[in-house]
């Protein structure tokens, strides 16, 4: 397959279903192959270049399934060929370390977002951990590292260094906030820059924020030079309060505001 690979974290990624959110919570989460392909087409007319990705199982529940994951990057490499494509590794509670860095193996996608503080619960990079990510750096998968707080900076650091991957320019995502109703605070981002400075490295850097208070975040995140993944996974909303009547809808509007592609 010849996935389309930018060099830079696109503007606007989108994430239409995470882990959690079922067809209760919005009648338009994807939760199928063929949902999701057909939000992703949409999504990428309406300005997203990047998508986000998790499967479900016949359940709709989150898995970590290569060959699922397989099945779906066949599926959109066809559909929308000039869109990146981001597989997750996300542990959500249930899938351990082991698990996660299996799964990025057996997939070895064009991109993979890695929680690092979930693959690295001591927040000491074993050689597993360095053996995977020189893995994936020389095998082309673009690693976007979920950073959940600004601590999670200096692990990052010591991570890329241990594996000596060059960490200026490294795919990041600040996650502003959290799910469960943790508030997703603007003021917030500012703590992660700080942390770059202090380590001193230049991350390419995007953010998520949840629920009504991400479009204030997402303001925030463009005026500081940095870039966006929006969709229903992170908030149900339109930027004017309104619940979205689907993902690409949410794409459309948000790409108006910032004009990002």
């Amino acid at each position: 397959m010849a996935f389309f690979q930018p060099d830079k974290l696109p503007s606007l990624m989108v994430a239409p279903n995470g882990a959690r959110k079922v067809k209760k919570d919005h009648p338009e989460v994807p939760l199928t192959i063929k949902e999701t392909v057909d939000v992703a087409k949409n999504c990428f007319e309406a300005g997203a270049r990047a998508i986000h990705l998790h499967v479900r199982n016949d359940k709709g529940e989150h898995v970590l399934d290569a060959g699922l994951y397989k099945e779906a990057l066949n599926e959109l490499e066809h559909q929308v060929p000039k869109m990146h494509i981001q597989v997750t590794t996300e542990a959500v509670g249930k899938y351990s370390p082991e698990e996660m860095r299996k799964l990025a193996y057996d997939v070895t996608p064009p991109g993979t977002s890695i929680g690092i503080a979930e693959m690295i619960p001591s927040r000491n990079p074993t050689d597993e951990d360095i053996k995977l990510y020189r893995y994936l750096t020389e095998a082309g998968t673009k690693i976007q590292h979920l950073l959940y707080n600004p601590d999670d900076i200096s692990l990052l650091v010591n991570l890329l260094n241990k594996a000596e991957i060059p960490t200026d320019g490294a795919w990041c995502l600040f996650v502003i906030g959290h799910y469960s109703g943790k508030i997703s605070y603007p003021e917030n981002i500012p703590m992660f820059l700080e942390k770059m400075r202090e380590n001193n490295i230049n991350l390419d850097w995007a953010i998520c924020a949840f629920a009504k208070e991400e479009i204030s975040c997402l303001e925030k995140a463009i005026k500081l030079g940095g870039k966006i993944r929006v969709g229903f996974e992170n908030s149900l909303f339109m930027p004017n309060g309104e619940i979205a009547p689907n993902n690409h809808s949410k794409i459309k509007a948000v790409n108006e505001i910032f004009n990002l592609s």
